[in-house]
């Protein structure tokens, strides 16, 4: 695809406009990313839904709508939806308090999960209240996606060990080791060291002998499919399955017959804050991806698009039978890699992946459980995000304690209560900042129009003038800490008569800081001290301009720091 912006497919708020607007040219690349894409999203759809608690061909069924949906109605050109490792996990952790995994029931709750998740979403498109996206912090996020990560990798040591469960002890899983354990142990770990090279050296070594750095990377994301086929024909040819070596098993050949099963009020009730959790994570971590895919090729995503292809894609999720879905990382890179430039490179994988359930789906039966294991612990290790930890804690001590916190509490309560402790940190932070505003007494800096902080500079002052700029938005929270912050200067300077507060950094004031400035007011003039404004914002004089604060109590209003100055200056200068 060109470099040259104006061939680039349109993304913006238009249902579509990539194919009203297609070129002939795009064709090639969407039909080898489609090709590649199904190729590479088949060992991950089917681990992650044995992550998930469901059978593995539930995984494939997941990508086969989602892609579509949110071909239709999502603005990423390049980002692919499907089966990812946090909402699978998700979709276990929120669920297995309510049915046993793996059961009839368990499916469909799993299934009327992604079902109003994809209401959820879709309606949060139409209410255009993309803005959502802002309540998650990055830290938030960080935190909760590298705690659900480690979960996820201590959730396959089973699999990896060759059994249903970890032992309570080391002494147990000796004596309860065998011969297949052994069988099983190696085959992971040989698993583990394949995809682990190809993740980190693979690339480079083919670069080193002449490929391009495009396909060796692209080759190198293709190792897990390498895997499954190897793991696919040397079960079946040594009959590993009989010498204890779990496997997928029966995998039936076709698309899915879905088996609608309402569950009662009460079950869904208790579906709609799960529910909620898992739009909102899906819908942050998704835009993120698809905005980092628009960057790297210039274009731009619609939030509010966003989350109708995310609900799309969800509600077509569960029409198959399938789990809640998002954009994942490692396959849209994929797909960006391997040359898509529209969504139409989503809808080739699918048709290609639904080829593949009505043709050589049972083959996959060989597959071994432990192959799968390993396609997930590798796929989520780089989710462990430790340098934002650092870089947080090095930069901000209380975002770096949310990431902290977050992370802990995924690990501790669960993904439910990680989730909410991150978002109740943030929000303690926000206010804990909110309630310490700075508030400086400034001067003019010598021959200039410029005022700056006294204790940071050498400036010029008036007596009898106190000059104040408040850097906080005045609301509940620090209405005390801004009073005791002037009546301090006041202090200060003793001589005062005429106070200005310079709002350049304010936005807002809500009733309560309203109410102490006006009180302010009153009692600055029973001590003969005018109070002065300047730089008032204009959405915000629309909000004051009909209170009594500002039509009987403040003196003046000044458009600028340095006509209040100069102007008060000059009433005060001695006749």
């Amino acid at each position: 695809m060109s470099d040259n912006p104006r061939l680039q497919p349109p993304g913006g708020p238009e249902m579509l406009a990539w194919l009203r607007h297609y070129r002939r040219a795009w064709l090639g690349g969407d039909l080898t990313a489609g090709l590649v894409l199904s190729i590479m999203v088949i060992p991950q759809s089917m681990a992650y839904a044995m992550l998930a608690g469901m059978p593995v061909q539930v995984g494939l069924y997941a990508s086969l709508l989602p892609l579509l949906g949110y071909a239709l109605f999502g603005s990423s050109m390049s980002m692919s939806v499907g089966p990812v490792a946090v909402t699978g996990l998700m979709t276990a952790t929120l669920l297995t308090p309510l049915a046993t995994l793996g059961s009839a029931d368990y499916m469909q709750l799993a299934i009327w999960l992604a079902l109003l998740s994809g209401v959820m979403l879709f309606v949060l498109g139409l209410l255009r209240l993309g803005f959502l996206a802002n309540f998650l912090s990055h830290p938030v996020i960080s935190g909760f996606i590298s705690g659900a990560a480690i979960l996820i990798i201590l959730s396959q040591l089973p699999s990896l060990l060759g059994r249903e469960n970890l032992p309570h002890s080391l002494r147990e899983l000796l004596n309860d080791w065998h011969l297949n354990n052994t069988l099983v142990l190696a085959m992971g770990l040989a698993a583990l060291a394949w995809l682990l090279y190809a993740r980190s050296l693979m690339a480079s070594h083919l670069r080193a002998v002449g490929l391009t750095p495009a396909v060796a990377t692209l080759l190198s994301r293709l190792a897990p499919i390498v895997v499954v086929l190897v793991a696919v024909w040397g079960t079946w040819f040594l009959d590993l399955a009989s010498h204890g070596v779990p496997v997928v098993g029966n995998l039936p050949a076709g698309l899915p017959a879905l088996v609608w099963n309402t569950p009662g009020l009460g079950d869904l009730r208790q579906l709609l804050l799960p529910a909620a959790l898992i739009s909102l994570v899906t819908f942050v971590e998704s835009v993120s991806i698809a905005q980092s895919l628009a960057r790297r090729k210039r274009q731009s995503i619609n939030p509010d698009r966003e989350l109708l292809g995310l609900g799309a894609a969800n509600l077509g999720s569960a029409i198959t039978g399938g789990f809640a879905v998002a954009g994942g990382f490692s396959r849209s890179s994929v797909n960006i890699e391997a040359g898509a430039n529209t969504p139409l490179a989503g809808g080739i994988a699918a048709l290609m992946i639904g080829l593949i359930l009505l043709t050589v789906a049972p083959l996959f039966a060989y597959l071994p459980l432990v192959m799968l294991a390993a396609v997930i612990m590798v796929a989520v290790t780089p989710l462990i995000d430790l340098r934002s930890l650092t870089r947080a804690w090095r930069y901000d001590r209380a975002e770096g304690l949310t990431l902290l916190s977050t992370l802990l509490g995924v690990l501790i309560l669960g993904v439910e209560g990680g989730i909410i402790l991150g978002v109740g940190l943030s929000i303690v932070a926000q206010l804990w900042r909110g309630s310490r505003p700075h508030v400086a007494v400034v001067g003019r800096v010598p021959e200039t129009h410029h005022f700056r902080n006294t204790k940071r500079h050498l400036v010029e002052t008036v007596p009898q003038l106190l000059a104040l700029r408040i850097d906080e938005n005045i609301f509940f929270a620090n209405t005390k800490a801004v009073e005791q912050a002037i009546y301090q200067a006041l202090a200060d300077y003793p001589d005062t008569r005429e106070v200005l507060l310079i709002l350049s950094a304010v936005n807002h004031i809500d009733s309560t800081g309203l109410d102490m400035l006006s009180e302010l007011t009153l009692g600055l003039s029973e001590r003969d001290i005018h109070l002065h404004l300047a730089e008032v914002k204009g959405p915000l004089m629309d909000h004051l301009e009909h209170t009594d604060w500002i039509t009987t109590q403040i003196d003046e209003i000044f458009p600028s720091t340095h006509i209040a100055f100069t102007t008060l200056a000059e009433r005060k200068r001695p006749q």
